[in-house]
């Protein structure tokens, strides 16, 4: 199984990119990647005076599409949205039980978690910098509550050190600021700053360091009971006549070094966008996706397979089948003005009649793949046994990260966890697995962190995006040539259709850069259209 779904893990991955194109290419991966960016988001837009009788078909009913739907109704246009599925909210996708799909090459996934229990196909947590989400989530009605990204009782796993054995992030955190403190403490003793400070600043930074460290008086991280207060205690501290309290032993720096867990702290858990507080609607990501659907479900034709767009000197025609028969009769839908938030994976697959520099900007955005499996357990262990209540656990090993639910904390019986998500070389083998492959694969590895997978397990489900038939992909790939070349083409209204969506937005992949682009699409073409009259 490892031969078959090792690859690089996102670390590697921006390691290599600094070292061969540098820091500008490095923010643009990290930015594809979901380390970067935060929102521009100021204010709601407020649009008023639509031309008479002016209408816009919107293509896509994701959060981007129905965004400038809303908008652009309050405004007053006569407004009709086609959406390829049975439901609105695109990629903001909550697989509950009872749920399932088809997927590409006709395998059926199902969810058959128990009621109540739920599994986040697509995004998972929300940002606090993200303003333009909460602040539709504050208008719909949307309930939010903490998302724990960071939880030093959650794991740092790498397969060939330690036996395998995973290592507590709050353990780690804590010897690496022992380290590097006696490690900065030995170069100010040894004078080796002297020309950057003075003797009372070395003073300062030397006391600083011992309290900062938890260093002994000669400036050592070595086991002690001030240790135990910081990383924790292999006896804890008891009542009566128990044990005495024990610290914890250290990780030695040579074999923290050599494990490169370092970089799981400032790759993870230091970078602007998962800095808490993060949030999550209760009860799932889908939430969302609903809230926006139920403020526009009059102007939604659900079941829409969009066949063939034209565009005519006085609007655009869009021809549709229903998507559960599609052999069945086409329609049509006339209107003056469309927005098209189909992805360019599939987008670039229909015929549409838009200029020449548009469909190469649409044909230059390549999708990127992720996979995720969710599984069921039982009952709650890592609560139960490991004292592990939310928070993530990376791992070298394929799966990437185990994710624990935040919500429902403290309950008995079952829950579940996120079990694998990846993205690029390795989404690419998972991708070719069997929705029960998958399953398994993501069991196989997880035991190896944790053992009470093997009896504790109940049911699993799973998303590989590539093989999602409407979006065939995760999201839009930018680099920086790329996005510089194409961007603003792909943007700007090409004569009667604008494209909108989180491709069209510099937070891809973040269900902040759909909203931002729609409310930017609506606003842009609500201008021209006005001045068109």
């Amino acid at each position: 199984m490892n031969d078959l779904l090792q690859s690089p893990t996102r670390r590697q991955l921006l390691s290599m990119i600094g070292k061969t194109a540098g820091a500008t290419a490095m923010y643009q991966a990290m930015t594809t990647l979901g380390f970067a960016s935060e929102s521009s988001f100021k204010e709601e837009i407020n649009l008023k005076g639509a031309p008479a009788g002016a209408s816009i078909v919107i293509l896509g009913a994701g959060l981007g599409g129905l965004t400038a739907a809303y908008e652009l109704r309050k405004a007053g246009y006569k407004v009709t949205v086609l959406e390829y599925q049975n439901r609105g909210g695109g990629r903001s996708w909550t697989l509950n039980s009872g749920d399932k799909y088809t997927e590409l090459g006709g395998a059926e996934v199902t969810c058959d978690f128990k009621q109540g229990n739920y599994f986040n196909g697509g995004p998972w947590r929300l940002p606090i910098h993200h303003y333009a989400v909460f602040h539709y989530c504050k208008k719909f009605g949307v309930a939010l509550q903490p998302f724990i990204q960071t939880n030093d009782r959650a794991y740092l796993h790498r397969t060939n050190h330690f036996n395998g054995a995973p290592q507590r992030l709050g353990e780690v955190q804590s010897d690496i600021r022992g380290y590097v403190s006696e490690l900065l403490s030995k170069a100010v003793n040894k004078g080796s700053l002297d020309s950057t400070l003075d003797k009372e600043d070395k003073e300062k930074l030397l006391e600083g360091l011992k309290g900062w460290g938890v260093l002994d008086n000669n400036y050592r991280y070595v086991k002690s009971h001030e240790t135990g207060k910081h990383r924790g205690y292999s006896v804890y501290p008891g009542g009566g006549l128990m044990p005495d309290a024990k610290p914890s032993i250290p990780i030695p720096m040579d074999k923290l070094l050599d494990s490169g867990m370092w970089s799981d702290i400032y790759t993870n858990y230091t970078v602007h966008v998962h800095q808490p507080a993060m949030f999550q609607p209760v009860g799932g990501m889908g939430k969302i996706g609903d809230a926006f659907t139920r403020e526009c479900r009059e102007m939604i034709t659900f079941n829409a397979k969009v066949t063939k767009i034209n565009q005519d000197e006085t609007g655009v025609t869009v021809d549709y089948v229903d998507s559960n028969n599609p052999d069945g009769t086409t329609k049509t839908v006339r209107a003056d003005w469309c927005i098209c938030t189909i992805p360019l994976s599939i987008l670039t697959q229909i015929d549409i009649n838009v200029s020449a520099p548009m469909k190469q900007a649409m044909a230059a955005v390549p999708y990127d793949s992720s996979y995720k499996v969710g599984l069921e357990f039982k009952r709650r262990f890592w609560e139960e046994d490991e004292w592990i209540y939310g928070g993530i656990t990376y791992t070298d090993m394929p799966i990437s990260q185990i994710s624990y639910p935040s919500q429902d904390m403290f309950s008995s019986g079952s829950g579940v966890l996120l079990g694998a998500y990846g993205f690029g070389e390795t989404s690419y083998k998972f991708n070719s697995l069997t929705p029960k492959e998958r399953i398994n694969a993501a069991l196989a590895y997880g035991k190896q962190i944790h053992p009470q997978y093997t009896k504790d397990f109940r049911s699993g489900t799973s998303v590989a995006w590539h093989r999602i038939p409407w979006s065939l992909g995760c999201y839009g790939i930018w680099s920086e040539s790329s996005r510089e070349q194409y961007y603003e083409t792909l943007c700007e209204i090409d004569h009667r259709i604008v494209l909108a969506g989180e491709h069209c937005s510099h937070i891809p992949a973040w269900q902040e850069g759909a909203i931002l682009s729609g409310m930017d699409t609506a606003k842009r073409l609500h201008q021209k259209a006005k001045r068109l009259g």
